[in-house]
């Protein structure tokens, strides 16, 4: 059952025709097989993503282009609210030309969301809080003083909040680097990270309370873990792929994935080939890798898995002690 949220800080304008699309919206996600879980479903009915992209940018041949909701055009508003229902990411944050922030698709988010396993009562930190947009539906489905998200931008912290507050809700919101984790406000039941990483910080672990879940989008995919303890922890990737915004401050994603270039079109253009290819960087070479995929018969995402083991975590197919295993990136400054 949905969480009691406080009255809106500021009338809407949008209220109606937004409500309309809305609608439309879920019922594209639940179309998908999302959304089975009625406490989510009722999450994304209710909760407006249009306040929390007031504004944001689509690409277009020359750069990009910035919609808003106070453009004197009437048909640009439309558009602008149109897309902020639309099944698909949201670029919020651009600077010099690069992406720094986003709106995640929806039908990926309400995935995620059902993938975490939350129950009533679970303590949950978000890593990222991008628009906000996420936190809400967390604080919809469990209340306001169970969810914690941090985010390293100040400016987007308050943008976010912002954008909580007029609609609403109120989780606790630290401006801290997501390599860190909250150690102050664990331990958590679920961690659930919004942006992109190299491995799996071991401070996290030490936050979670046995048996909680980790999920985290690693290599254009999304691992889930189990914690067995502040030092181990295991899990597989979910079917779905899954592409975010780096996390930036005391880890980064590689600069770069092997290139395909020179490979054969079948692995060049398969997603699945990609995603072992970000997976197993710095330790197999493209032509490796390529024997690999080509000799396991080109391994779906749920074959792969991580595990976490002190200060040591490796990627592998089928069997965590299995023959095919790969270091990941180290983690990071030990901030437990």
């Amino acid at each position: 059952m949905g969480a009691q949220r406080d009255a809106p800080a500021v009338q809407d304008p949008f209220a109606g025709p937004a409500a309309e699309v809305r609608r439309a919206l879920v019922r594209r996600i639940a179309a998908t097989g999302a959304l089975e879980d009625h406490a989510w479903r009722a999450a994304f009915e209710e909760v407006p993503r249009h306040l929390f992209v007031p504004y944001y940018y689509v690409s277009t041949f020359a750069g990009y282009e910035r919609l808003w909701c106070g453009d004197h055009d009437p048909d640009r508003r439309e558009r602008w609210l149109r897309g902020a229902y639309a099944d698909g990411p949201l670029a919020t944050r651009v600077r010099d030309g690069r992406l720094l922030s986003s709106s995640s698709q929806p039908s990926l988010m309400a995935r995620m969301l059902d993938a975490l396993g939350v129950r009533d009562g679970h303590h949950v930190l978000e890593i990222g809080a991008g628009t906000g947009y996420n936190a809400a539906l967390l604080s919809h489905r469990l209340g306001d003083a169970l969810v914690t998200t941090v985010e390293l931008d100040p400016e987007i912290t308050e943008s976010a909040r912002a954008h909580l507050t007029a609609a609403g809700y109120h989780p606790t919101m630290i401006t801290v680097d997501g390599a860190r984790g909250c150690p102050e406000r664990g331990p958590f039941d679920r961690i659930i990270a919004t942006c992109a990483l190299p491995s799996v910080p071991q401070g996290w672990l030490a936050q979670c309370r046995p048996g909680a879940r980790i999920l985290a989008p690693l290599a254009t995919g999304l691992v889930a873990l189990h914690v067995q303890d502040g030092g181990h922890a295991e899990g597989r990737f979910l079917h779905t792929p899954a592409y975010f915004v780096p996390l930036r401050g005391g880890m980064s994603v590689r600069a770069s994935v092997p290139r395909s270039a020179g490979l054969p079109r079948r692995a060049a253009d398969s997603e699945l080939f990609h995603f072992l290819l970000a997976l197993t960087a710095g330790s197999l070479d493209p032509h490796e890798a390529l024997s690999l995929w080509q000799r396991e018969q080109r391994p779906e995402r749920e074959r792969f898995g991580v595990t976490v083991s002190g200060r040591h975590q490796w990627a592998w197919l089928d069997d965590p002690e299995g023959p095919y295993a790969w270091p990941l990136a180290a983690t990071g400054r030990d901030e437990g």
